[in-house]
């Protein structure tokens, strides 16, 4: 095991310098420079100030000779300035938007878990009854909808018609509960809303819109590992022998089913945090992937090359990890 995580270890630097190198060149080849900016900003400005600029900022420069500079700096853990920000391209990504990111993507991962693997199993356990129809139906829906539509779909809902059909609606956080609720449900909500602040109810909607695609490809991953699994051998021999049913179905199956899940949850965690680029966009949310969408209009190339140049890593990474949770799960793996 250790051999191979130190092979594959080795394996991951041609490989990521290969995925900087083409992120630098489409960041290189957008319409536009930099310079842009500072034309609109001041367009009394020469042709021989904006040369300088141009020298200044190396713009001038072959593509790899640029790219071979960012390297070098890089290396040394110098990511650039951001030229919006006037901060350093490491700060704003890393200790301003990364934390964001992490818990938005965190709590859709957990809630696409949560909901995935018991109504997976449900759905497995009642196979082609209507329950099982409804379920997958729901799977594919939530499979086929694009997550900004779905984003777009709910900021009508719930920010335009629904407060205009249920008055107070807005204030639902601090007090302004649906009166249609009964009481306790009503003072409950009231103070969950209370206890978790503000800040926590505008994280619902981007979390649910994130966890959707999730939790719709794992729920059909979950029921057809777990049909996969309860037509083995095993399982006929352990039924034949009278154990109860939930005790075959939890104990013997249900084990063995989640081993692909393992690998599909390392594989999306990095897919997650590229995937909240649109989420966040769309819900105005201040994390790493409205940066990179902000970085690219703006052409701030610091901050999008070390955001997306970070999520490269973070590919590489789990997939490693991946795989070596999957050699954990099942003993009849091993790389040695």
């Amino acid at each position: 095991m250790f051999a191979y995580t130190v092979r594959r270890l080795l394996q991951m630097i041609p490989l990521l310098l290969a995925a900087s190198f083409v992120i630098f060149a489409l960041l290189a080849l957008q319409p536009g420079d930099p310079l842009d900016e500072v034309r609109m900003q001041n367009p009394r400005i020469t042709a021989e100030q904006l040369e300088a600029l141009r020298k200044a900022y190396g713009l001038d420069d072959p593509l790899h000779i640029r790219y071979a500079k960012w390297l070098t700096r890089a290396l040394q853990g110098d990511l650039g300035y951001s030229r919006t920000y006037g901060i350093p391209a490491a700060e704003y990504i890393f200790e301003q938007r990364l934390p964001r990111t992490l818990l938005l993507s965190g709590l859709a991962l957990l809630l696409a878990l949560v909901v995935a693997i018991p109504v997976g199993v449900f759905s497995a356990v009642r196979q082609y009854t209507p329950a099982d129809y409804t379920i997958t139906f729901l799977a594919f829906v939530g499979l086929s909808i694009p997550n900004f539509f779905l984003g777009i779909l709910l900021l009508y809902l719930f920010a335009v018609r629904l407060p205009e059909l249920i008055p107070g609606f807005p204030q639902f956080p601090t007090g302004g509960v649906p009166p249609f609720l009964f009481e306790e449900v009503r003072q409950g909500l009231v103070s969950l809303g209370t206890f978790l602040g503000l800040w926590a109810w505008h994280l619902v909607l981007p979390v649910l819109v994130l966890a959707t695609s999730s939790m719709a490809e794992w729920t059909r991953f979950m029921r057809a590992s777990l049909l996969e699994v309860l037509s083995q051998d095993y399982v006929r021999t352990a039924r034949a022998k009278g154990l109860a049913e939930r005790l075959v179905l939890y104990k013997h199956a249900l084990r063995n089913a989640l081993i692909p899940i393992v690998t599909l949850v390392g594989l999306a965690i990095p897919g997650v945090m590229s995937g909240a680029v649109l989420t966040e966009t769309i819900f105005s949310y201040p994390g790493m992937g409205r940066a990179i969408f902000d970085a690219l209009v703006e052409k701030d190339y610091s901050v999008a090359m070390a955001a997306l140049a970070f999520l490269a890593l973070m590919v590489a990474l789990f997939n490693l990890l991946a795989d070596l949770a999957y050699a954990l799960v099942d003993p009849r793996i091993r790389y040695s």
